[in-house]
């Protein structure tokens, strides 16, 4: 049988399939919901019009789980065309409309011409639990963050020299922000009473944090409009601002046992600046699996890492980081390259190697981090932790 094309626009509750032809004719368009049996039957419908089939979806997770997961089952080759490069395809068909079947035709059809397209390959199960929990955690941080910053500007709004005073992204400050709120209340409890209260509900440097706290009281004697309420408000927050510490504490556990389960996470924590977090987010977004990208380059490139050219005319050599890549694996080798100069020598010497080039800092670590993902694919590669020196191969 000839070889066809399937495209499927994915949706939340349902998905609209296209099928074409080697010349691009329509042989079944079909809306169908995205559960289990309807997806079966779709399956089977559109190998009966053809057994050498390519699938092409628009998302690679979330509504369009299901559907990859029994396409890969059934082994069903399966391609991968992002939500962006099918707009901009769009514009190249005839018409102006945008509906579901429409785009499914380009996603089936953009199948058919291209052949740069990324196959989507069955991930692991700790892969996945690793993506699960690392987007949970993210969660978690940003809603801190955002916790932490409604805690400062109430606190600014009635106390602003205690604001200053306190650091809230520690644990102690949060602690007496649950007793203590205002001014008056911390000058009638004084500084040696408050650090025997703190040290009772163990919290480190209970000295320093009560006299910080009693001298920013000692800075205001006037009650400001809606203390009152602000203060009970200041409690609640930094109660969430210690739950969500808790949580976060939790699921970094949970990080580290999955992450030491996967094959490769001793491997990968063997490079300096790696550890069970930035190894699991590695996962997360690559898989472990480097027979998906082909190279090196390939991998950088997906990271952000490797510029591309913007040349016109008669200007070249124009590099500028790519438009799209995957930013928290960017944040990965970024952030371990910044590891790594404080703790491994052959990184330190590298990035300063290109600070005496002329880089500034940001470009040097950005070099240096596109070098360890050379260093790291091959250490996928070869299976093999790191060593600062390489090891020497002997003549057969």
């Amino acid at each position: 049988m000839p070889q066809i094309w399937a495209g499927v626009d994915i949706g939340k509750t349902h998905h609209h399939c296209v099928v074409i032809d080697q010349d691009g004719t329509r042989l079944l368009s079909r809306r169908v919901a995205n559960d289990e049996p309807e997806l079966l039957t779709l399956l089977t419908d559109v190998l009966a019009l053809g057994e050498d089939v390519t699938w092409a979806v628009d998302v690679a997770d979330g509504g369009a789980a299901l559907l990859i997961t029994l396409l890969l089952n059934h082994g069903q080759p399966l391609k991968y065309i992002s939500g962006l490069a099918v707009n901009r395809a769009s514009a190249g068909y005839r018409g102006t409309g945008k509906t579901d079947a429409r785009d499914a035709a380009v996603i089936a059809d953009q199948a058919r011409l291209r052949r740069d397209l990324n196959p989507l390959r069955p991930s692991d199960e700790a892969s996945t639990e690793l993506k699960l929990l690392t987007a949970r955690r993210a969660d978690l941080a940003a809603e801190r963050t955002r916790t932490i910053n409604r805690l400062r500007e109430l606190l600014l709004n009635i106390f602003p020299a205690l604001e200053r005073a306190l650091d809230l992204t520690n644990g102690g400050p949060l602690v007496l922000l649950t007793g203590y709120q205002t001014p008056a209340a911390l000058r009638r409890i004084g500084a040696r009473r408050l650090e025997t209260w703190l040290r009772n509900r163990k919290v480190r440097s209970a000295d320093a944090i009560a006299a910080a706290a009693v001298d920013a009281s000692a800075r205001q004697h006037t009650t400001l409009p809606g203390e009152s309420l602000a203060s009970q408000l200041v409690h609640t927050l930094a109660r969430e601002v210690m739950d969500l510490n808790e949580k976060v504490a939790e699921a970094d556990k949970l990080i580290a046992s999955r992450f030491r389960e996967h094959e490769m996470a001793e491997v990968i924590s063997s490079l300096p600046g790696i550890g069970t977090l930035l190894g699991a987010e590695f996962l997360a977004a690559t898989g472990g699996d480097m027979e998906a990208f082909g190279t090196p380059d390939r991998l950088a490139g997906f990271a952000g890492l490797a510029p591309s050219p913007r040349d016109s005319g008669r200007v070249s050599g124009n590099l500028h980081r790519p438009r799209r890549y995957h930013r928290g694996l960017q944040r990965v080798f970024y952030t371990s390259a910044l590891i790594s100069i404080r703790c491994c020598e052959e990184s330190r010497r590298f990035y300063e190697r290109k600070r005496a080039e002329g880089k500034r800092h940001t470009q040097a670590v950005l070099a240096l981090a596109r070098r360890r993902v050379n260093v790291l694919w091959a250490l996928l590669r070869d299976g093999r932790c790191y060593q600062p020196t390489p090891p020497v191969t002997l003549a057969a």
